[in-house]
């Protein structure tokens, strides 16, 4: 009896757990579904431009996932462009208020966003924008606005571009724990923060000349927009004539200062409402949501967008990291895909593995002989970032873009003078000569570093034939663009790395030129796993996310991105093809 009694009590509560199950899954599904129907776009509405979140390429959403968006409301660029170019449209947009603080983009994205509102306005609405500060990202997006504002107890950033550059010579010195490095002969820059304290000065010109150009791109734009010569411009840079609203006012920066209130007001007069009429507005995080569905190319064939983001890592890879599984995969599904008639694969990435750059590289080379490939370059496309790329037909640029950086290395930690202050010795036993060929706790033997160093040298002539094939230049040549140098997209097209300067679409209309489409849609790969999935299967991703976010919180960002760089280098595994050091331009 007491068996059968215990044995009713398992049988219900695996069918009240079920029930619950059942019952939460309808929930989320509900919550989910409605999410679109509770956002209202009503007539005379203005569509409010705030980024809080940092912007990727590409977020992945998988539409038939009843959870997608559940732990999470990001949206990727391509959303953002998608979205402006429906409301351009929309009758029931008349225009955009842009609210942006401490914009988290690059400036290849910026600048790619700015060309959408730029696009938005030729449809004849508005563009105002107002802010309590203005950081030069913020400005170099809002200056594409019709009319700009600040705060009159606000503040602005308008002086030119700078990056820092971290050393760990002494790091090294004062733990023990020392950065074994090898590299090819002339890659002098390329580890420099691991054997000095200080910066060289063939370092310092290179970063200089690519700093300069990205923000004489800026100024360009900048003075189009604002009707200010951009000799004007670097004066106000240079004696920080935009510190204060009234100066940024008087130098022509922005049109006014208002508080929230007033700036409203403005927006209420220019769609033509009374003073005690709200204005509606529509976040757009929502408007995102109501746009995602809308299909603006509807055509039968296809173009298939293969995006691929951040650092080259070996595995699976991820909305976060490139890895050989999911890209080779998205590549062959294009491939296979008959509706599918070219691929344009888009990069944002600073390199990493020399591997599996090489593997998507193959992957890309036999995509290539069956559909064309047009690259499209995001921020970055830098070293195994740039590897991938030469694979493609043709390779476009954003003016702002960051790239080349062509070179390879290895490093290693090595733990040997820690070990000895700390009473830590190791033994090794090994069967052959060769057996035992390094150690955490025992110097780099000549031979290991020798072995390394040859893999090193054959690595780097590999990438220099990759990129001479793809790039159609003699081996010479690439050298002499190489040796770890970063370009700007502008000064990549001068030397002949990139074909054109342009954005995803203008890549997206090149690659359906090749293949003569003029109605087509656009198929995106691949897909990720939602965080909800994610923390269903594993509790890592959401749990990991949840565990960034608070460090970052508790020690500021600038500590969490000194820690996250440390970390990435400590994770380092074979012959890096990566850009080898983090500009941080601000």
């Amino acid at each position: 009896m007491k068996f059968l009694r215990n044995l009713l009590a398992a049988i219900l509560g695996c069918l009240v757990a079920f029930g619950l199950v059942v019952v939460m899954f309808v929930i989320f599904a509900t919550l989910v579904g409605s999410a679109e129907d509770g956002v209202v776009v009503k007539d005379n509405s203005i569509l409010e431009l705030r980024f809080t979140n940092p912007i990727k390429d590409y977020v992945g959403r998988d539409e038939t996932d009843p959870f997608v968006g559940l732990l999470s409301d990001e949206a990727g660029l391509d959303d953002i462009l998608h979205a402006i170019e429906v409301a351009k449209g929309d009758e029931k947009i008349k225009g955009i208020s842009i609210a942006t603080s401490f914009l988290q983009a690059g400036l290849a994205q910026t600048q790619e966003i700015r060309k959408a509102l730029l696009d938005f306005k030729s449809a004849g609405k508005f563009i105002y924008a107002h802010s309590d500060f203005y950081t030069q990202k913020d400005y170099y997006l809002a200056s594409v606005a019709d009319k700009m504002y600040l705060n009159p107890v606000g503040g602005m950033d308008f002086k030119g571009l700078a990056t820092e550059v971290l050393y760990f010579k002494g790091l090294q010195e004062k733990t023990g724990i020392k950065m074994e490095v090898i590299r090819h002969g002339k890659y002098k820059a390329a580890v420099e923060p691991f054997l000095s304290d200080t910066m060289s000065s063939e370092n310092r010109a290179q970063i200089k000349e690519l700093i300069t150009s990205l923000w004489d791109t800026m100024v360009s734009d900048i003075s189009a927009a604002r009707d200010i010569n951009e000799q004007d411009l670097n004066a106000i840079a240079d004696t920080l004539g935009g510190r204060t609203p009234s100066y940024a006012v008087a130098s022509g920066l922005i049109d006014g200062s208002l508080h929230a209130d007033q700036y409203e007001a403005l927006l209420k007069e220019k769609i033509g409402l009374d003073e005690n009429t709200d204005v509606n507005y529509v976040e757009f995080t929502d408007y995102i949501q109501v746009t995602r569905n809308k299909r603006l190319r509807k055509g039968k064939d296809k173009i298939a967008v293969v995006y691929a983001q951040g650092e080259i890592m070996y595995g699976e890879g991820n909305k976060e990291t490139i890895g050989q599984g999911l890209i080779t995969t998205a590549l062959q599904k294009a491939v296979d895909n008959e509706s599918v008639k070219a691929i344009v694969l888009r990069i944002d990435s600073p390199g990493g593995s020399a591997l599996v750059s090489d593997i998507i590289w193959r992957e890309i080379e036999l995509a290539k002989a069956i559909k064309p490939v047009v690259v499209s370059f995001g921020n970055v496309a830098a070293s195994g970032g740039y590897y991938i790329g030469v694979a493609g037909d043709k390779i476009f640029a954003e003016p702002t873009t960051i790239t080349g950086s062509i070179g390879v290395f290895g490093v290693i930690p090595n733990a040997n003078e820690l070990a000895g202050d700390i009473g830590i010795n190791a033994e090794q036993v090994g069967t052959n000569k060769n057996s035992v060929d390094y150690s955490l706790f025992e110097p780099m033997n000549e031979t290991f570093r020798s072995v390394l160093k040859e893999g090193i040298e054959d690595t780097y002539e590999t990438f220099l034939e990759r990129v001479a094939s793809g790039r159609n230049m003699s081996v010479a040549q690439v050298d002499s663009l190489a040796q770890g140098r970063v370009w700007s997209g502008v000064d990549a097209k001068e030397n002949g790395l990139v074909d054109e300067l342009g954005s995803l679409d203008d890549a997206i209309a090149a690659a359906a030129e090749m293949v003569e489409l003029d109605d087509y849609g656009i198929r995106k790969y691949p897909k990720y796993k939602s965080d909800f999935e994610r923390l269903m299967e594993d509790f890592g991703g959401a749990k990991s996310k949840l565990g960034d976010a608070l460090i970052q919180e508790e020690i500021g960002l600038e500590a969490y991105q000194i820690l996250k760089e440390l970390k990435q280098i400590t994770e380092q595994k074979g012959i890096q093809a990566k850009m080898p050091f983090s500009l941080n331009i601000k």
